[in-house]
Formats: structure tokens, sequence, C-alpha cells
């Protein structure tokens, strides 16, 4: 056996190691993963649903890539909520900058339908769209250094609010068309936005304050990436806690920054049924007992 021989060969073994070996170490991830997911549920007596994007990277060029809330997700989600029993509650683990307001929507409408109890867990940040999700909840679990965000609605990766600010300084013979249409756009996607904030939050919280923390969040307040802290969330109204699950935290230690594209949704992939564990405390009725 020549050199060439040997070299043919060792290139072969390496290459089929380069393929074998990060699809092994996945595997292992993923189950690693789903088991840290029957724990939290066992503990809990809940389905435990994670939505979590990282930054991730393209393998060849090594170029950033960032993931937000898609219609994947929601698709991922919905289906992991009819899975569930209406009578089990549901613990969602959010990190993410946000994403298309329609996904975000959809799972805070799904999440706000829910008999039994729904609690959002932030471990870090669930900015824009996440919070518009984890305003859906019975109660925000989120660490004590966690943050959550605005959600003004964008236009064409601009603020509503600041469109219709600038928009409002001028003539309006001085203004073109196609500012004009962004500020129509602009004024439609405010009201829906507010509109929307008000649906989901009825359930906890008076009307009166329901518009006054959809005005807030939804107006241009803030910018859109200002932090919402644990104390200004709590001042605003919302069922803050900081409770984190330890097993939320060991969970994220198994989401890596890594180079693999990997589902943002997971859960354990079956049907969630009430099995009396859940029976203690965690109905829906405590909810009337809550201020606003």
């Amino acid at each position: 056996m020549g050199f060439t021989d040997v070299f043919w060969i060792v290139f072969a073994v390496l290459s089929l190691l380069s393929v074998v070996v990060p699809a092994v170490r996945k595997k292992l991830l993923e189950g690693a993963r789903l088991g840290k997911l029957k724990e939290l549920e066992k503990a809990r007596g809940s389905r435990a649903i994670t939505l979590i994007h990282r930054q991730e990277e393209v393998a060849f060029l090594g170029i950033p890539l960032l993931r937000y809330i898609d219609i994947e997700d929601s698709e991922k989600v919905l289906r992991a909520i009819r899975m569930t029993d209406p009578d089990v509650p549901i613990d969602m683990i959010l990190h993410t900058p946000g994403g298309l307001v329609l996904a975000a929507e959809q799972i805070a409408n799904a999440l706000c339908c829910r008999e039994a109890d729904v609690r959002v867990i932030v471990p870090h940040y669930a900015m824009s769209g996440g919070t518009l999700i984890a305003l859906a909840a019975d109660e925000i679990v989120m660490d004590e250094n966690a943050v959550l965000g605005p959600v003004d609605p964008q236009v064409e990766q601009k603020p509503a609010a600041s469109i219709l600010a600038a928009v409002s300084q001028k003539d309006v013979n001085e203004v073109d068309d196609d500012t004009l249409v962004l500020a129509d756009i602009g004024r439609k996607a405010l009201r829906q936005v507010k509109g929307t904030v008000v649906r989901i939050v009825s359930d906890w919280m008076d009307q009166e304050r329901a518009e006054e923390l959809a005005e807030t969040l939804a107006s241009g307040t803030w910018t859109h990436d200002y932090p919402i802290t644990v104390r200004e969330a709590k001042d605003l109204g919302m069922p803050v806690s900081t409770e984190v699950p330890e097993e939320v935290y060991e969970l994220m230690e198994l989401y890596p920054q890594t180079s693999q594209r990997r589902p943002s949704v997971q859960y354990v992939p079956s049907p969630r049924r009430d099995d009396g564990a859940s029976s203690a405390g965690l109905g829906r009725s405590w909810r009337t007992d809550r201020g606003p």
C-alpha cells in the first residue's frame, strides 16, 4: 500500500467522521434537552415549551445569522398546545429578540385561550414579540436581571410612532406620497397592536389600566430596544415574579452559541395528559384574587 492509498484512506475516514461526529453530538444534545424538559414538567406538573433564539453562524462562511420569531415557530408552538390537555398548565421558556408580529400574536392568542395556568419564564430577555407573548401569561417569571421590551410596531424598520411624529411636524403638501403611505400603515399598526395588548391582558387587568399599559408599550414611549426591568414591569402592573426554576437555567446551558442551526421550539413529542400532579393550586381560579 503506497502513500497515496494511505492518504485517500485517511481522507475518507476524516470525511466520514466530519459528518458522523456532528450528527451524533447533535442527537445527544437534543436528547439532553428533552430530558431536561421532562424534569421541568415532572417538577411543575406542566407542559414545558421552549422558544429560544440564539445567533447562528453559517458553517462555511462564518456569517452571523440572527433568529427571530417566525411562522414556523408559531406552527410548532400551536402544535404543542394542541397536544396538551386543557387542564394541564403550560410553562413556556422565552429567550428571543422578537420577530414577526403575526407569529407572536398567534402564539399569544393561543395561550390566552388556555383554561389552565400559563407561565412564561424569561431567564434573560424577551423583547418585542416575545413581550407580547409574555403578556398572554397568567404569570411572567423573570430572572432578577432579565428584561422585556416595548411592543411598538415597526414599519420598514422604522418605528411607526416616529413616522407619525415626523409627518405631524410638516404640512401635508410638503410630505412625499411614500411617507404618507407609511404614516397611514403606521397609524393602523399602532391601533392594531394596542388593541391586541388590551385584549390579551384583559383577563388579569381592568380595561382602564389595560389601555394605559397598551399606550405605554406600543405608542413609542421608549426606543424599540429599551430594556424593561423586573421593577418597571411590576410598576406597569404586569404579574411578574422572580422564582425561575433551576431546571430552566440548566436547560439554557444546553443551548450554546453554535455554528449549527437547530430548532428553536422544542417539547416532548407526545400528548401531555393530566396525571393529577398538577391538580393542587394550579387552576386558573386564583386569577380572580390577583389585583391589576
